[in-house]
């Protein structure tokens, strides 16, 4: 497939935009990737400390097509199960895939980013802008505006426009304002706060006192995704390569162990609150309170449109066309995924972008909204369920099936582990979960009629 005719104008140069660009140029299109944001590269990642991503097979799958997988997983680290904390500090872990072959990577949303950016700068015929935010589109041209805060403004013609410029897309916004675009957003009643728990050499630094250095340099456990499950509210912790840990509090906005209510506290009664719910994190945490006042407190959002094109020469791909949850680490899998979609349609024709575009927004729809409710339905699993025997129990039985059904498959495995469509893993997880439930509900009643006749036969 020759595009070397073809200028694509990819408005937001994040992680979808950035890889986009990178395949398109592979294949030869000239492509202009503006971002409204400085480039990371030289001004360092705005939003404080570097937020972390899990990697999967879809995720690995549309880098390698690019052949950056081996450069990200250098500095990845491995995280094949969950490792649950109680109240009380009792560990229990969870492993990810049912024959523990597979797992997830825990990487840098910030490094990935740069090393995407750098790998699209050594093609030629990309052009790289930042500081130029988008402020209209022409679907017609097609052409989009930027300007920037001193004034300046440009118009750039292409022959394709790609919106990957997050949930609150610029492009999006333009295509909302014609007939016929349907768009929703629906805001959890959870909010989420970054934390921070330093490596050990930090934390003795910083006059910590250290009992156990077992996984030097790294505090606790390093292949692992730790989660400390409270009911209607949570704390997570990923791995960093240099032995730190990324934490992210999960908690209601308002009402019982909410921000609202923690907000209010004064330093000593925040502090309390946090060693009487993640007791056996504190210690590990010398900077807690510092980092719970200073650190924004955000929203999580969902986010659905349709249709995801504009004709036969804008598409969005990303957040802009399926905002998810961050509770099935698939943000950014799902939009890595649009990219190698896209580009292997392409190849099946040829790089028709005309007849590609409508044909991929109609295909991927399904799949946005698949992975938006199984984000929703996650964070309900890893908030609530993961702490109750009984749902670990269902687990483990689902984990047994698909040990000894070769066709059974996990929704964890084909969500995380596979390039299933998301709306097909969906489906035939619903059909297994049934199944589940009715044989653990049939030896239910098996095991009780042998017991009551057991209790007759001796009464």
């Amino acid at each position: 497939m020759d595009l070397s005719n073809t200028h694509v104008l990819i408005v937001g140069a994040g992680l979808g935009g950035s890889l986009l660009a990178c395949d398109l140029a592979k294949h030869g299109a000239r492509v202009t990737l503006c971002e409204r944001r400085s480039d990371p590269r030289a001004a360092g990642f705005i939003g404080g400390r570097s937020i972390n991503l899990a990697m999967g097979t879809r995720g690995l799958t549309a880098l390698k097509r690019v052949g950056l997988d081996e450069a990200v997983l250098k500095d990845a680290v491995k995280m094949p199960g969950r490792l649950m904390h109680s109240v009380t500090g009792e560990l229990t872990f969870q492993g990810y895939s049912k024959d523990g072959k597979h797992t997830n990577y825990s990487v840098s949303r910030s490094q990935l980013n740069i090393t995407l950016l750098e790998a699209a700068d050594t093609y030629d015929h990309v052009t790289l802008r930042f500081d130029c935010r988008c402020v209209d589109v022409d679907f017609d041209e097609p052409s989009a505006v930027f300007e920037r805060s001193d004034g300046w403004h440009e118009t750039i013609k292409a022959d394709i426009i790609v919106g990957a410029d997050g949930a609150f897309s610029a492009v999006r916004d333009q295509m909302m304002r014609t007939s016929g675009f349907n768009y929703s957003q629906d805001y959890l009643s959870h909010g989420y706060k970054e934390l921070h728990i330093p490596n050990l050499a930090e934390l003795r630094e910083l006059g910590a006192e250290i009992k156990d250095d077992t996984n030097a340099p790294f505090a606790m456990e390093k292949h692992a995704l730790h989660i400390w499950p409270r009911g209607s509210s949570m704390m997570i912790a990923l791995p960093n390569a240099d032995g730190t840990f990324t934490c992210t509090l999960f908690w209601p906005m308002e009402g019982k162990d909410s921000f609202a209510e923690v907000d209010a506290l004064s330093d000593d009664g925040a502090k309390a609150f946090f060693r009487k719910h993640y007791g056996d994190a504190v210690p590990v945490m010398p900077t807690l309170i510092e980092d719970y006042r200073n650190n924004p407190t955000s929203r999580l959002v969902t986010i659905r449109c349709e249709p995801w094109n504009m004709g036969t020469n804008t598409v969005l791909i990303g957040d802009a066309a399926h905002a998810v949850v961050p509770f099935y680490g698939q943000g950014m899998q799902a939009s890595f995924e649009d990219c190698r979609i896209l580009m292997e349609m392409l190849e099946q024709h040829n790089g028709d972008f005309a007849r590609v575009i409508p044909a991929f927004a109609e295909a991927r729809k399904p799949n946005g909204d698949a992975i938006a409710d199984l984000a929703i339905e996650n964070f309900v699993e890893m908030r609530d369920k993961v702490g109750h025997k009984s749902f670990l129990y269902k687990k483990k039985f689902d984990k047994f099936l698909a040990r000894t059904i070769p066709q059974w498959e996990t929704l964890y495995d084909m969500v995380s582990f596979s390039n299933i469509p998301y709306a097909e893993a969906k489906k035939r997880a619903k059909t297994q979960w049934f199944v589940v439930e009715l044989i653990i509900g049939v030896i239910f009643v098996i095991v009780s009629m042998a017991l009551v006749a057991v209790l007759r036969s001796v009464f």
